[in-house]
């Protein structure tokens, strides 16, 4: 059906290239014609595992600073847009037999569509990828102290360069994405046992805490109680109030690995691929609010930005959080191969679009991208700002801007009326995605003017 529509493509506007349909057609026959081998399941691991990210660390911080319920109204209305958005692009996708997102965008607006596609997946990847060896840089060192006690092994730089090389290049050269359903599975389990004690530690940490000077702040003050400062609040506003949002858009962003996940599954439709993208939304929408509702009823005012950061407040060598602390480690260590892959797929769409695939390119480029994302974490001393600068533009991008537009330019109008309900819809999901965008800006120029502290979060 997809090979059929596409053959049509000039009737639904297709644009043509220098060479004509065929060499479009040749470039992407094996696109079309490959059989996938990952099943559900797996496809449903990769996925989640790259849904999961940094971000869960500060969900708890994003809900003392708005409160419960509106903290539930936004998480779920961002889930809702997050397979809304998905829909799109395999909406997109099944009208012309693509399943890259680079050549959606070339299919939607030719060259420059193309390179914008790419160059955006490149930069937000990089930026998510940073981010997970950022945290193995700064809690390694504190877990090898803890469990071994080799003070002269604590130089971060050197460690995520060890972990790099040992664990991370091995599984990014793995010729499929599919093959990665077995640690996604894994690094998932680890989280799971992140999210089971933050649950265990609700009803075992008093409040308030209130420091005693020693490893332990475990005494309870009633002044403090009695001022309500150990109770959840349901609505609250205030200056970090305006962060929440693009730390939940930033945490749901998975776009990228969609249409590759897509080309590898196991009996492809759009059916079943939009039922893994619900069933793994689904589950890191009950994981991040659980995470979020245990943490912040554990410490209410006093939650922090990083949650684990919290918990070294009631004892910095509780065995529990030191084992929690391994698991996330492993489970963003794990993460970061499936976040490359499409940052490698984009770069050979950019700069190889027509050869095959070649082993030497397929290394280089893992390698190349590795040594980036290396020097920016040891060079860099505080990266947050270029973070914020990437998940203010690149995340509103890649969830509401890029798939509507693709649906909106590819479907042909013969099928959907622009005045339709569907074109309409997806027109005014662009929109709140340039909105968005413009917001997330003006609040952290605000912020770099003004001096403010701002709020962290990752993907």
């Amino acid at each position: 059906m997809e090979l059929q529509k596409l053959s049509n493509g000039h009737h639904h506007g297709f644009v043509p290239l220098e060479n004509g349909y065929v060499s479009y057609l040749t470039a992407h026959i094996a696109t079309w014609h490959f059989e996938g081998k990952t099943s559900f399941g797996m496809s449903v691991f990769n996925l989640s595992n790259a849904i999961m990210g940094s971000g869960i660390l500060g969900l708890s911080y994003a809900m003392s600073n708005t409160g419960i319920v509106l903290f539930i109204i936004l998480l779920t209305c961002i889930a809702c847009l997050s397979s809304y958005s998905v829909h799109l692009l395999l909406k997109s996708a099944g009208v012309v037999g693509i399943r890259a997102y680079e050549q959606l965008g070339f299919r939607a607006f030719g060259h420059p569509g193309k390179i914008a596609a790419g160059v955006i997946i490149t930069f937000h990847n990089i930026g998510a990828m940073s981010s997970y060896l950022f945290i193995v840089k700064y809690e390694l060192p504190l877990v090898i102290q803890a469990f071994l006690g080799l003070d002269w092994f604590l130089n971060g730089n050197y460690l995520i360069i060890i972990v790099s090389v040992c664990v991370i290049l091995p599984l990014a050269l793995m010729r499929q994405l599919g093959y990665l359903g077995y640690t996604s599975g894994f690094s998932l389990t680890c989280m799971v046992f992140f999210l089971s004690s933050v649950i265990y530690k609700k009803f075992n940490i008093p409040c308030p805490l209130v420091p005693n000077g020693s490893n332990h702040t475990t005494i309870i003050n009633t002044t403090m109680e009695e001022e309500g400062q150990c109770k959840g609040k349901m609505f609250t506003i205030n200056q970090e109030t305006a962060y929440t949002i693009p730390i939940l858009a930033f945490a749901f962003v998975c776009h990228p690995e969609v249409l590759p996940i897509y080309t590898e599954l196991k009996n492809a439709t759009k059916r079943r691929m939009q039922g893994i993208a619900n069933v793994s939304i689904m589950g890191m929408f009950v994981m991040y609010l659980l995470t979020a509702i245990f943490g912040y009823l554990t410490f209410y005012v006093n939650t922090e930005s990083e949650l684990l950061h919290t918990y070294s407040k009631v004892d910095p060598l509780d065995t529990l959080i030191l084992c929690v602390r391994v698991a996330v480690l492993v489970a963003v260590t794990l993460t970061v191969p499936v976040v490359l892959f499409p940052i490698r797929r984009a770069i050979l769409q950019l700069l190889f679009p027509e050869k095959p695939f070649h082993w030497a390119r397929h290394i280089t480029i893992a390698l190349c991208l590795l040594f980036v994302v290396n020097v920016l974490v040891i060079i860099v001393p505080n990266i947050r700002d270029i973070f914020g600068i990437i998940g203010a533009t690149t995340a509103p991008s890649l969830i509401f801007i890029l798939p509507g537009l693709f649906y909106l330019r590819i479907v042909p109008t013969e099928q959907e009326p622009m005045k339709s309900r569907p074109k309409i819809t997806a027109a005014c999901f662009t929109a709140m995605g340039f909105i968005f965008m413009s917001m997330s800006l003006t609040f952290i120029i605000i912020d770099w003017t003004t001096g403010e502290k701002r709020a962290g979060g990752g993907h």
